[in-house]
């Protein structure tokens, strides 16, 4: 597997998620509380520390052979990645200055990982009406 395969398909692997989604929510909980630069190493360093560790030693075919492995390989464009970090800014942002906006922050996240379903169901739907989804 080539390095850049390891580094798509390490995002999938269930310790990658249970890090981010753990440093993320007590990332924000500390930005809640101001506290910049431990939310700042909370969210930052654990995400970093395990995909280093997991880019080095962990066999990522299984992954790739996936259903999830086959989906973010066509689906996880830098427009799912930028969606995913502009999620994570805006929801920093709403955790510091106003907290109803971290739903939005999160929400663009959810696209980043989902967009390739919305544009799937946008296919699916011009195939069954005979449109593009432009035309539609």
């Amino acid at each position: 597997m080539t390095p850049k395969e390891k580094q798509l398909y390490h995002q999938i692997h269930p310790l990658k998620l249970l890090t981010d989604i753990s440093a993320e929510i007590i990332s924000l909980y500390l930005f809640r509380r101001h506290k910049l630069a431990a939310g700042l190493i909370v969210g930052l360093v654990p995400p970093v520390v395990v995909s280093s560790i997991m880019l080095k030693w962990t066999n990522l075919e299984k992954y790739k052979q996936s259903a999830a492995g086959r989906y973010i390989k066509s689906n996880m464009t830098p427009l799912a990645v930028a969606l995913r970090i502009l999620g994570t800014i805006v929801s920093h942002l709403g955790a510091w200055y106003q907290p109803l906006v971290i739903p939005l922050g999160e929400g663009l996240v959810v696209l980043g990982w989902t967009v390739g379903l919305l544009r799937r169901n946008k296919t699916a739907e011009s195939k069954q009406t005979g449109r593009t989804p432009v035309q539609a």
